[in-house]
This record gives C-alpha cells, sequence and structure tokens, in this order.
C-alpha cells in the first residue's frame, strides 16, 4: 500500500513484513525523514530520500501555515491509493508535508473515523507538522482487529513514547470512531499526560443513525450494496464547505467560483469511493466495531482523567454531535467544549476549520507539564492573520481605519510604527479606549508592519473557565491567546521582558476601558508606579501612546452609575463579579481606580469616525538602575509618562479635524477607488 502523501519504512510485525508508505510521486517532494512506529518494535528514525533532517528552534510570525493548500479533493485522490489491499495489520505512518516539527515538539497520534485511512487530518498536516511530531492511524479496508487490539496498538503506541520522554505531552486526535478510541486508551493510561481532542465523537452511536443500519445492512440484497456506501458518503458532511477550503488561492473571483462547483461536482461524485473503502462486509464489521467501541468507551468515562477538548458539529447528520458535546462536558473532569454550528460530521475537511488556531485559542498547546503563556506561545500565521483581520474584523477595520503615528528619536512624528523599537524588550503603555476597541488595530500593525508580535497583558477574567458558556464556537476570547493576550500577572510580564518580547499596558484596566458617561479620554491610573521598576529592572524601553476615536464610534446611554440604580442589575452586576479575579487585590486599591468591575453598558452606535493613534517618543530605562530603589525617580518618570500619554491625545483630537478622510463615506470611496484600508491618507503630522 502507498499514497503520494505518507512516508515512512518497513515494518515487521508477527514475521510478515510490510512495503513503505512511499510512493515516488514528483507532485509530492519529501522534506524530512518520517518517525514510524511498528507494532513491535519502537519508534524509528529513517532518511527519507536522503534528504537533510532539520528542526527549527521556533517560528517566525506570519510564517506559513498551508492552510488551503490542501483540500477535501486531496483527500479523495490519497484514498484512491490507500485503499489497496496489502494484507497488512493497522500501522502508523507520518505525513510528508507535515515537515520538521520546531524543537521539543510533542507528539500527536490521530485515531482516524470509520474509514480508517489516517487522512482525516490531510488539510492540517502542514500546520500540525511545524509544531507536533506528527502519526496517523491506518487501518487496512480488509483488516478485522478488534476494538480492544486497536486499543491496545494505541496504548503501546503512548507507552512506548512516554518512556522516551516522559516530561512532555501526548496529543490524542481521534475524530468519530477514533474519539470511541482515544477515550478508552486515556481512560486504560490515568498516569500519563495526555491531551485528548474529540471531533464528533461517536460515543452517542447508541443514539445516533447509524444503529439502525446494522439489522439493514444484514438482510440488503448484493445487488444493493454499493448503494449504502454512496448514500452514507452523501450525509458525511457538507460538500459547499469542504470544496471552499481555497483561503490561499490566487484566482480570480471568478475561476474560484468555476473552481468551486468543480470541485463540489467531485466531491459528490466521490462519494462512490465509499464503496470501496467501505465494501458491505467492511462497512458491516465496521459498524459492529463502532457499536462495541462506543460502549466500551462510555464504560470507561469515570476512569478519564486526561485534558479533553470536544469538537462539535451542529449539522452532523450521522452522530448527534452536539448534545453528545454537552454530556461529555458533564461527565468528564477536566473538559472544554467548542460548538461549530454549522458544519458536518467530517469537520476537520471543511472550510474555516483550522485545527491548530483551536488547538492553540483553548490554551491546549504545551510542551510540559503545565501551559506556560509565554514559553509556549506561538505566533499567528498568515492565515489566521488573514482569517481574523481580513475577514473576522474586516467590516469594523472598514469602519474605524487606524491610522498610526509614532515619534522618532529627534522628535519628528511621523507616519506609521518606525518610531517604536524593533529590538525588545519594549513596553507599550497607554490609554485604554471603551471595550478596548482599540487593541486589534495595534496588533495588527504591529504584525503588518513589523512583523513582531505584541502581547497584550489582559484582565485575568478573559483566561478564566467561567467566562466560557458551556457550549460555543471560537470566541473573541480565544483571538486574543492566538495572537499572544497573556494574564496581567507579574510573573507573565517578568517571563516576557526577560525574553525580550513587546509589551502592551494599560494601568487603567477595567475601570478605564468600561468608564462611564463623561469620562472619555480620561486616565484612572493607581497610584503606585506598578511597571516603571519592572521595565527599569530588564532595561526596557517604555513607548506612552495616546488614541482617540471612541466618540466617533458610540455613544453611552446607560453606564455603571445608571446600571446600579436598578435593584436587578445592581444585584446581578454584584453577583457576577463576586467569582472575578482581582488584579490588584493585594494592593488594597480603593477609590474609583480600585473599582473594576465587569457590566455590559448601553451604548447607541454613531455613523462611524476613525481611529487615530499616537506613539511617543521611547522612554530609555536601561543604565538608570537607581529607578528601582529611588521611590521619587521611579513617581517622577511614572507622571512623566501619564503627561505624556495626555498630550498625545489632545495632539491627536486637534489634528483629526483636518483629516480628510475622518469619515467612513470619504474612506469608503477611496478604499474602493485607491487601496486598502490601511493605506488610506490621513492628515500631515
Amino acid at each position: 500500500m502507498s499514497s503520494p502523501l505518507i512516508q515512512g519504512s518497513t515494518m515487521a510485525s508477527m514475521g510478515k513484513v510490510f512495503p513503505p508508505l512511499v510512493l515516488l510521486n514528483p507532485k509530492y517532494k519529501p522534506c524530512y525523514p518520517g518517525r514510524v512506529a511498528s507494532r513491535n518494535t519502537k519508534s524509528i528514525i529513517k532518511n527519507c530520500f536522503n534528504e537533510k533532517y532539520f528542526v527549527q528552534e521556533k517560528l517566525d510570525p506570519l510564517w506559513d501555515d498551508g492552510y488551503g493548500s490542501q483540500t477535501a479533493q486531496d483527500y479523495l485522490e490519497a484514498a484512491k491509493d490507500m485503499i489497496r489491499p496489502d494484507n497488512g495489520p493497522p500501522r502508523w505512518f507520518c505525513p510528508i508535508e507535515s515537515g520538521p516539527p520546531i524543537k521539543n515538539s510533542p507528539v500527536l497520534l490521530f485515531l482516524p473515523g470509520i474509514d480508517g485511512l489516517g487522512m482525516g487530518l490531510i488539510l492540517h498536516h502542514k500546520a500540525l507538522g511545524k509544531v507536533f511530531e506528527v502519526r496517523c492511524l491506518h487501518i487496512p479496508v480488509y483488516d478485522r482487529t478488534p476494538f480492544e487490539g486497536l486499543v491496545k496498538f494505541a496504548t503501546d503506541a503512548i507507552r512506548s513514547e512516554h518512556a522516551s520522554i516522559p516530561d512532555r505531552p501526548i496529543y490524542l486526535v481521534g475524530e468519530s470512531f477514533g474519539g470511541c478510541l482515544a477515550l478508552s486508551v486515556a481512560a486504560f493510561n490515568p498516569t500519563i499526560d495526555l491531551v485528548v481532542i474529540l471531533v464528533n465523537p461517536a460515543t452517542s452511536f447508541n443514539r445516533s443513525q447509524l444503529q439502525p443500519m446494522l439489522p439493514f445492512l444484514e438482510a440488503c440484497p448484493k445487488e444493493l450494496h454499493k448503494i449504502i456506501p454512496y448514500l452514507f458518503g452523501l450525509s458525511l458532511g457538507n460538500p459547499m464547505k469542504m470544496a471552499n477550503v481555497q483561503v490561499n488561492s490566487p484566482l480570480s473571483p471568478t475561476k474560484k467560483l468555476e473552481n468551486l462547483f468543480l470541485d463540489v461536482k467531485s466531491l459528490v461524485e466521490g462519494a462512490t469511493l465509499l464503496a470501496d473503502i467501505l465494501p458491505k462486509e467492511t462497512l458491516s464489521w465496521k459498524l459492529k466495531s463502532l457499536k462495541s467501541g462506543a460502549a466500551h468507551a462510555n464504560s470507561h468515562l469515570h476512569a478519564v482523567k486526561s485534558e479533553v477538548l470536544v469538537l462539535a458539529s451542529g449539522n452532523d447528520n450521522m452522530l448527534p454531535s452536539a448534545a453528545e458535546a454537552r454530556r461529555l462536558l458533564d461527565l468528564l473532569e477536566n473538559c472544554k467544549v467548542r460548538d461549530f454550528y454549522h458544519s458536518g460530521h467530517t469537520l476537520l475537511v471543511e472550510d474555516g476549520i483550522n485545527l491548530l488556531t483551536i488547538i492553540k485559542g483553548t490554551n491546549k498547546y504545551r510542551r510540559s507539564k503545565t501551559h506556560d503563556f509565554v514559553s509556549d506561545f506561538l505566533p499567528p500565521s498568515k492565515s489566521e492573520f488573514k482569517e481574523t483581520f481580513d475577514e473576522h474584523l474586516g467590516l469594523f477595520r472598514l469602519a474605524t481605519s487606524p491610522v498610526m503615528f509614532s515619534t522618532l528619536e529627534n522628535g519628528k512624528i511621523v507616519k506609521g510604527l518606525s518610531g517604536i523599537p524593533d529590538q525588545g524588550p519594549v513596553l507599550l503603555v497607554g490609554y485604554h479606549m471603551f471595550f478596548g476597541t482599540e487593541i486589534g488595530a495595534i496588533v495588527e500593525e504591529y504584525l503588518r508592519e513589523k512583523k513582531i508580535v505584541l502581547h497584550g497583558v489582559a484582565h485575568p477574567e478573559i483566561f478564566a473557565e467561567n467566562i466560557e458558556a458551556p457550549l460555543q464556537v471560537i470566541s473573541g476570547f480565544d483571538r486574543f491567546r492566538v495572537f499572544g493576550a497573556v494574564p496581567v500577572t507579574a510573573r507573565n510580564v517578568f517571563k516576557l521582558m526577560s525574553n525580550k518580547r513587546h509589551v502592551l499596558l494599560y494601568p487603567g484596566g477595567v475601570r478605564e476601558a468600561l468608564h462611564r458617561k463623561g469620562e472619555k479620554y480620561k486616565l484612572f491610573w493607581p497610584e503606585k508606579p506598578e511597571f516603571v521598576r519592572m521595565a527599569s529592572k530588564f532595561g526596557a524601553k517604555i513607548v506612552p501612546f495616546g488614541v482617540v476615536g471612541e466618540d466617533d464610534l458610540m455613544e453611552q446611554f446607560l453606564d455603571y452609575n445608571d446600571l446600579m440604580k436598578i435593584p436587578l442589575m445592581k444585584e446581578f452586576i454584584s453577583q457576577r463579579n463576586t467569582a472575578i479575579s482581582r488584579v490588584r487585590g493585594g494592593t488594597q486599591i480603593t477609590g474609583e481606580v480600585g473599582n473594576q468591575d465587569f457590566f455590559v453598558p448601553g451604548i447607541c452606535p454613531k455613523i462611524p469616525g476613525r481611529f487615530y493613534f499616537l506613539f511617543g517618543k521611547p522612554i530609555e530605562t536601561k543604565g538608570r538602575e537607581e529607578l528601582l530603589k529611588n521611590k521619587e525617580l521611579c513617581n517622577e518618570l511614572y507622571l512623566q509618562i501619564q503627561s505624556e500619554i495626555t498630550r498625545n491625545i489632545d495632539y491627536l483630537l486637534k489634528k483629526r479635524e483636518d483629516d480628510p478622510y475622518r469619515h467612513v463615506f470619504e474612506r469608503t470611496m477611496y478604499r474602493a477607488l485607491s487601496g486598502p484600508v490601511h493605506q488610506i491618507p490621513a492628515f500631515d503630522p
């Protein structure tokens, strides 16, 4: 058996020798030596085609994750090669396009669905392969290994890996049938550090549309057995969403539309391939195995101690996946759920689903016993940048059209971020606009212009479990994590500074971001200069900045003071904030600055104006060790930074009156006729 997408080595099992999983196809260039775990031997390394093995130390911001370079059509092409019978047992293979992972990457084992091919991650091979050692389980079409045998096979693999690298987690990604397998393996290995990711797990088999098929298959005439896999294939997913994975395509819209219809046609026709992947005898065996696997996994759920992330499709026509996700959330000790309302059963081959982004956004990626926000951070990729800022926030960017100015060493104000040092550590300290609406614009421009990740230090509540709905899609909070946000703790800021990162800090916190009526552009800072000493300890450059534009975007008609006069709302706000972490709880800050209550104000949108940013001249702290000991000098610098931010705000409020593109109509016309949002002109500084 062979495939153009995978590589491996000759395997010995039960006295038999099986061919390597490599096909010499010039379309697919092997890029690194594969690691393949066999049934009776430890993992081995083989130099594939004499290519030099290369391991990256880290990923650069806006790295190419390859999302969109593979589609569901590639899955069908690979499947044609992999269904060839070879009389071999189950085995692991490593996808060629996964490439060499970065240093100290954990192992990821993919456990396939009912097809057993192991190609369900094909859209994600390149991205996952950069940060994981990816192995996929292949179960040949005519293999009849019982479910308990597959559990033992997977258990042997993870125990071998754990013995080799005991201080690193092992990831199990189980799709449908593979979800049952992953849960059973986790239940039998409670002492091994496993991160289990379940994609529409088939633990709900007894409540699914599949169970009634068993007696029907037994009674089905031989002449009709090919119709069943065809109908089975049509219900697996949404062909439009599966065919639309072309985010990196440079083609014209007309050509993209033409290709989309051709791909949909191919996918519908490709459903007949399931008659070869799942002939009648195999389908009957698979359904029986699925039934026993679901029963086995459900009977051992109490023993699962691993981290679990459930990805559930809302339009799954095969399994009641959304309801099953809620059940597992209640039964498992350490479980988190993400729901995808418009996706079908084959979630991982549909448009808009990037598995690595989901893992990063839910804080599940780690390379040691516990997750570290700094050392485990993976910079955003090109596709994540495009999906977030061009698609998800596209209309908001068009409405606000952020324009940024910075100050050079000689005091000259220029458009862009050239005045901000490239070499860290750098600490950006500024004014928090209403709802923090300015954050995305700063992070985006930093990546677009400087190719540097700006780590925002955010309120710990953003990272708390109780802020999530029990079942939700990828949220704005997930995107915060993907783009480098960390909880605002002294430890995290210390780590960021010691690693020479660029950090975004708002001393005013929640009180400033949720200010009251009549308080716009007013700073609410604590008396103690908490960040100045930290910056001076590492010789960081402090860049004060001001931003204006919230008054051009919305008007607040119901603020905190108004809500607290309403008895029911007062009680709700008080109860909601009782369980919330306090950023400065130990410093006993009182008064308005200490009031960090979360609430939802009443706002009225306006015809959008524009956001303006001014970053002041960088303040050097290197060589100023006296700031660590002399409180008066430290307070003096603290007040200087506040004054600089206020001056920047006043400057922008005055200069924006000279901007011919301040209003949304003029900017929309410019955008339609001339160029992208980030190139729209503004006033001359």
